[in-house]
């Protein structure tokens, strides 16, 4: 099969950008151990982008995820890419990068064509929260939607809570298929740790939260850590773009604003406890990496976060200050307990049987 993929988001350092670096990266893998154990070369790709200001970046990032790769990026930016294939839907994507067998589209554009389309939707955020979300990104999401649901052979979710999602908004379930995503971060070790806590200006013990918008819950989650920290000495840390956040630090509580990823995998290392109260997730890949990173997770009870915890985390109200802190309590006194159900958890998880999983998508519609 010769495969189309579209990588524009990579460089924007989300979770869809982890993702289809993953993915990419191991369907690459898959076929170089194919061609090595004599079964010849499965697939061929072609990965593809769109971006104008950061154009040579976009190249240079997808070329590193393998050699000799056949890639294909123009100086189209997200603006133009959403005005004439979300809303003109005009331009075929053929015209850009010739003839394939298959396109995986990205999180953000879908053009058309006549060639067979698989995409992935990672969660209905912009449709289930749009007063939490940039206008924009919610009718840039909704004219994007509805082509996926007309055009679209396969799509991809990594939950079984963004497939009930979607069915709810009317689409096909036969064309829905549940892949799950795995962790993005590894445990450091004792030297990185000291080495990001000096560099943070961290003496304290300290639990963490990733992601500052309103959805993250992060004012409840402040509250419930405040209720539980009573008698200890437990500083807060909470790791996120800060861009249009009144938060401001406070007692015990620090804002960290963005962190790169190896700066994350060591402060996440270095916590006693991941507070993931969400209010939504798609998918949730902060619990995986904290279990990946031996760390005890206290969780939200709601959306994709119990079908992903597996029974691993401490699972909370998010909208009960006092469950949240209650969370934060068992999970300071039972560590042990709950890093060995996470580390049990993890091995569900692999970018491999990602990739694996979506090549089986593949296969079905070519």
């Amino acid at each position: 099969m010769k495969i189309a993929i579209d990588l524009s988001q990579i460089i924007y350092g989300t979770g869809v950008s982890h993702y289809r670096e993953n993915l990419v990266r191991n369907l690459l893998k898959i076929n170089k151990q194919s061609l090595a154990s004599g079964a010849g070369k499965e697939n061929e790709y072609l990965l593809y982008g769109g971006s104008l200001r950061r154009k040579k970046e976009l190249e240079q990032k997808i070329n590193k995820l393998g050699s000799n790769l056949n890639v294909k990026v123009f100086p189209i930016p997200p603006t133009l890419a959403n005005l004439i294939w979300n809303k003109l839907h005009i331009l075929p994507i053929e015209k850009l990068i010739g003839e394939v067998d298959l396109i995986h589209t990205s999180d953000w554009a879908e053009p058309p064509t006549k060639i067979s389309k698989v995409t992935t939707i990672h969660d209905l955020i912009p449709i289930k929260f749009p007063k939490l979300t940039p206008r924009v990104i919610v009718e840039t999401h909704r004219e994007r939607l509805k082509w996926v649901a007309k055009e679209s052979k396969r799509i991809i979710v990594p939950s079984l809570c963004t497939k009930g999602d979607l069915i709810s908004l009317g689409f096909d379930e036969e064309k829905i298929r549940v892949i799950p995503e795995a962790p993005n971060l590894f445990k450091a070790s004792e030297k990185e740790v000291e080495a990001v806590k000096k560099k943070y200006n961290i003496h304290e013990n300290y639990i963490i939260t990733i992601g500052v918008n309103s959805r993250k819950n992060v004012k409840r989650i402040i509250e419930g850590y405040h209720l539980s920290k009573a008698g200890r000495n437990l500083k807060l840390i909470v790791v996120g773009e800060m861009i249009g956040s009144k938060l401001l630090d406070e007692r015990g509580v620090r804002f960290l604003g963005h962190v790169d990823d190896s700066d994350l995998e060591a402060l996440l290392t270095g916590s006693k406890a991941l507070v993931f109260a969400s209010i939504y997730e798609g998918f949730g890949i902060p619990i995986l990496d904290a279990f990946n990173c031996c760390v005890p997770v206290v969780a939200s009870n709601v959306s994709s976060m119990p079908e992903v915890s597996g029974g691993a985390a401490i699972l909370v109200d998010p909208y009960d200050v006092n469950s949240i802190a209650d969370g934060i309590t068992e999970s300071l006194e039972k560590p042990k307990t709950l890093i060995d159900k996470g580390l049990k958890r993890i091995k569900d998880f692999s970018w491999q049987h990602t990739a694996e999983e979506t090549l089986k998508v593949y296969k079905e519609i070519i």
